[in-house]
Order: structure tokens, then sequence, then C-alpha cells
């Protein structure tokens, strides 16, 4: 039995011959740019926060439960590689708030020219530095 959907890829090149349709944009197809590569880190930064939350549920249970248990996760998160997992997890935070900033600028129809995408870009990534750096310095003042 013959996909119907087979007539959905036939496409025609430039110089009119027949060519089959990828079924959607794919990395062997487009050069990587600018906003791909922040438009895919944005995605992978959602994910690290999913997994952030566990992470910050595990904690918020153990304060819950007893003392040894939120002193356990506490001599965790207190080692290099706790302390490492937070920083990224912090960054991701507010990389993915930035770059949702930027996205409700796009949904409201501002900043498309080329020189503003690269402007919020750079805007995007300093944010989230000083965001992190920032929050960490304050984390380190407060505790």
């Amino acid at each position: 039995m013959k996909d119907v959907r087979e007539a959905l890829f036939v496409g025609t090149a430039t110089d009119g011959r027949t060519v089959r349709r990828p079924l959607s944009p794919h990395l062997q197809i487009y050069k990587p740019q600018l906003t791909s590569a922040l438009s895919i880190f944005h995605r992978i930064t959602g994910v690290a926060l999913s997994a952030g939350t566990v992470l910050l549920v595990w904690w918020l249970v153990a304060a819950a439960t007893s003392d040894a248990s939120f002193a356990t996760v506490s001599a965790v998160l207190h080692t290099w590689v706790g302390h490492l997992v937070l920083f990224g997890w912090t960054a991701a935070l507010w990389y993915h708030f930035c770059a949702g900033m930027r996205h409700l600028v796009w949904d409201a129809g501002f900043g498309f020219e080329l020189p503003q995408v690269h402007a919020s870009a750079a805007v995007v990534l300093g944010a989230t530095g000083a965001l992190t750096v920032l929050t960490w310095l304050v984390g380190a003042v407060i505790l």
C-alpha cells in the first residue's frame, strides 16, 4: 500500500528537476547560525531545568523529613561537584529566562532585523553571565 504522504515530499529544485523534500529543516541542510544555536541551547536549558528541579525537590523533601536527610543532601551539594551542578543550574535558569524574554519581544513583532537579532543575542548571553554571577555573589554574602 502506498503512503499517501509521499506526495508531500516531492518538490522541484531551482533547476527544474524533481527532488525529495526533507521531513523538516534539518542540521544537514542548514549551516549553524547564532539564532539556531541559541534556540537549541534554549531547549537544552529547559531540559536541564527539569533535571535541576528534581534536585530541588530532593532538597525540599530532605528538609521536611529529618535533620539527617537534610545533612546528607547538604553534604552532597557542598562538594565541588555539587557547586558545579548548582552553578550550571543557575546559569540554565537565567539563560532560559533571558531567552524567553527575547522570544516575548519577538512575539510582539519586534527585533527581527539581523542587527537586532545579533544585538539581542549578545544581551541574552551577557545578561545570563551577569545574572548568574550576581546570584552567586548575593548567595555568598547571605550564606
